[in-house]
């Protein structure tokens, strides 16, 4: 069966809207989610058998049904997380993370028994992250982004908002022309990306830094740093992804 899609973008706004942050219904961004891969089917009416050969976990069930999520079990959220394009997101990742290695900001369930919607775009972030970062620069950059681990009312930005911004960001710069793949070694090249890059941050941050008017100079750089950083991570997600599907293809074709 075909396996449901999200992008970042969308698994954030889905996040958001399960916290009450936008008004777009948890239904309606799955809904487009499916329909951007399948443009032919409903164009010819043909949505209904592509749907039925679509793999739908429990999870996404109780979303589309309307039902109530006040918070995400680890289960869940690994299920969300093997949705999220060029994501290598595991249950027994996440259960290190949140006994271990990032016990200050994953330890406690913070809905009842359940992780929050927050607490679950931090696990997002952490496994983007970690394919560029140890786990001990990711833990300085939330220290400086999330003062009190144990608390929510002092974070810089709160964390779903963040995986927004930075998976906005992603998409702008995955799709400027100036995104490097051969060439980067050259010095020309690096200053053109980088000036390009430096653009794309700037109209893309422009809205969250109205919003954050309320922090320090120094409190919104670091805002801003962390952005460039995750982005760039995915990118390397995004990269890593590509050099798997070439390997297995190149093995499997093998013949």
């Amino acid at each position: 069966m075909e396996a449901f899609t999200l992008s970042r973008i969308e698994m954030s706004q889905l996040l958001l809207s399960l916290k009450g942050a936008v008004e777009r219904k948890p239904l309606h961004i799955l809904q487009d989610a499916w329909s951007k891969f399948h443009p032919e089917e409903a164009e010819r009416g043909a949505s209904l058998p592509a749907f039925l050969s679509t793999e739908i976990p429990p999870i996404l069930q109780k979303l589309i049904k309307g039902g109530s999520v006040k918070g995400l079990s680890l289960g869940e959220i690994a299920t969300l997380g093997h949705l999220i394009e060029y994501s290598t997101l595991s249950s027994t990742s996440m259960q290190n993370w949140v006994k271990r290695d990032f016990k200050e900001y994953l330890g406690s369930p913070r809905e009842g028994k359940k992780y929050s919607f927050n607490q679950a775009a931090l696990l997002f972030m952490i496994d983007d992250l970690k394919a560029s970062l140890d786990f001990e620069s990711i833990r300085h950059l939330f220290r400086m982004l999330f003062l009190a681990p144990e608390r929510d009312d002092d974070d810089l930005v709160e964390p779903a908002q963040l995986y927004l911004a930075y998976a906005e960001l992603f998409e702008e710069i995955k799709n400027s022309p100036v995104t490097p793949v051969l060439g980067i070694a050259d010095r020309s090249a690096q200053q053109a990306y980088s000036t390009k890059a430096d653009k794309v941050l700037k109209v893309s941050l422009g809205n969250m830094m109205l919003r954050l008017n309320h922090l320090t100079k120094s409190q919104r750089h670091a805002v801003r740093n962390m952005l460039m950083i995750a982005a760039i991570s995915v990118q390397t997600c995004y990269f890593q992804a590509l050099a798997r599907q070439y390997c297995n293809a190149a093995l499997f074709l093998d013949f």
